[in-house]
């Protein structure tokens, strides 16, 4: 089963294919996005990655946690259900 990884403070320039090569440290990448402003085009500091296993995404919260990327710290956490508005 795949887990879902919330990663915040990313850099403006981050790519989801910066996320995929870094996250591939840790295990098999599914799917990498950084999430855009739909008005600006801009990124908006967060994204999501996707890892093949619960015990990958374990693996990134502990060593990714607090990495350098594109000199900001990263924040790696498990992602929450998105909330119906």
């Amino acid at each position: 089963m795949a887990a879902k990884l919330f990663i915040g403070n990313l850099d403006y320039t981050v790519t989801g294919d910066d996320l995929k090569a870094l996250f591939a440290q840790a295990g098999t990448v599914v799917d990498a996005v950084v999430i855009m402003d739909k008005m600006t085009g801009r990124s908006r500091g967060f994204g999501f990655v996707e890892l093949s296993s619960d015990e990958e995404a374990k693996k990134a919260i502990e060593t990714l946690n607090g990495a350098d990327l594109k000199g900001r710290k990263i924040n790696v956490n498990e992602a929450k259900p998105q909330v119906a508005r």
